[in-house]
């Protein structure tokens, strides 16, 4: 704010006038409130419902919004949605007659700055609207600041915003695929799909997978995920598929369902757990991974080398496949030490029938210490960069 007075109701204001947008079904309080509101030097846009409000804050940008919960057509907290539809940050009051914990409850999941009760003091709203302009500005100001550090300033603020956010993502969600190949053979062994999106709020496959957990809609993400690997295995140039499971997806009835598009085609996939993942949530995971081969899919450890120590995910999964971590095969012509670890790793593994992959591999130095070391199946941007089509491998 640049100037700032005492209003009648003592309570702080902005003399830049900043936007509120009023709605409020009942004519007579509307214009109480607005009139309250332009005393202490906002501008107030008025709306007689909420149908009116979600389209002036869809045309033009205010500093705040403030509505009435009950109201018909769209309600408060619809309004809210919506409005976070459009924008992450502007801050929402909502105000009710009919005071109730449920209501008050979704208020505040849903984002809500304020839930107020009517009838509302002046100085209780003017204080209220005034925190508001603040509060917005330092989020201005934050996301600023994630832009002058390098990051995505388009980040969902509160839950309505990262349920929209989600729901875009998986809308724009798609696959990209990286080759896993065979060098000594000089042949494709097969493509490890990766989850991407065109949301910008949610750009790579943690912020995806973080907004879902949590929002609850894990279940959501791996079924898109799964369906979308499942139509594209027609068209793979290579015997197997890697796909990678959240901890979770174990936890879904439709990953061992006959009838899904990816149990179709199950002889042909690769179903990878993170190391990073605790097994401990999945009570019956044995159990879980026995159906899951009886299927018809294998089973993959990804970053061994990055997770947790000790014998807990091998004993529970007995993988067919293991993947090193890509902080193990980066640079490890330079160290003895990384590859001894890769060395006896790879030797331990063929002993007990599992093949190694080694990840993140970017230089012929690399490559060539891998070959050394017994590990011949490399995955990495030596060979492809992660592509919507199949890429074809630089040899």
């Amino acid at each position: 704010m640049e100037v700032q007075s005492v209003g009648t109701s003592g309570a702080v204001h902005s003399e830049c006038k900043a936007r509120v947008l009023m709605a409020d079904d009942e004519p007579a309080l509307l214009r109480a409130y607005a009139r309250m509101l332009r005393q202490a030097g906002y501008t107030v846009e008025e709306a007689v419902d909420g149908k009116m409000a979600a389209r002036l804050a869809g045309e033009s940008d205010f500093d705040v919004i403030v509505s009435d919960i009950d109201m018909p057509g769209i309600n408060g907290v619809e309004l809210l949605r919506q409005v976070r539809g459009r924008n992450l940050d502007v801050p929402v009051v909502l105000m009710t007659g009919q005071p109730a914990v449920e209501t008050a409850i979704r208020a505040v999941e849903y984002g809500a700055l304020r839930y107020l009760i009517k009838p509302v003091d002046e100085k209780v709203l003017v204080g209220s609207l005034d925190r508001a302009v603040r509060l917005h500005q330092m989020a201005k100001l934050k996301r600023q600041a994630l832009v002058l550090y390098g990051k995505s300033a388009e980040q969902p603020g509160d839950r309505v915003g990262l349920e929209t956010s989600l729901n875009r993502a998986l809308k724009s969600l798609w696959m990209a695929y990286q080759p896993v190949v065979s060098w000594t053979g000089k042949t494709l062994f097969a493509f490890e799909a990766l989850l991407r999106t065109t949301e910008p709020t949610l750009p790579d496959p943690v912020s995806v997978l973080t907004a879902a957990q949590r929002l609850g809609r894990l279940e959501d993400v791996g079924r898109a995920v799964r369906a979308q690997v499942a139509s594209a295995v027609p068209n793979l140039p290579a015997e197997s598929v890697f796909v990678n499971l959240h901890i979770q997806d174990l936890l879904d009835d439709s990953l061992y369902d006959r009838s899904s598009p990816l149990t179709q085609v199950a002889e042909r996939v690769v179903l990878e757990i993170t190391e990073h993942a605790m097994l401990d949530g999945v009570k019956d995971i044995r159990q879980r991974i026995s159906n899951l081969r009886a299927l018809g899919f294998r089973i993959a450890i990804d970053d061994l080398g990055a997770g947790y120590a000790g014998l807990t995910s091998f004993a529970h999964l007995e993988p067919d496949v293991v993947k090193l971590d890509m902080s193990l095969v980066q640079n490890a012509h330079r160290h003895s030490t990384k590859r001894k670890l890769i060395g006896s790793m790879t030797a331990l593994c063929r002993e007990m029938d599992m093949r190694v992959v080694a990840e993140g591999v970017e230089t012929p130095e690399e490559r060539d210490a891998l070959i050394e070391c017994g590990c011949d199946l490399l995955q990495g941007y030596l060979f492809a960069r992660p592509d919507k089509a199949f890429p074809s491998v630089a040899w």
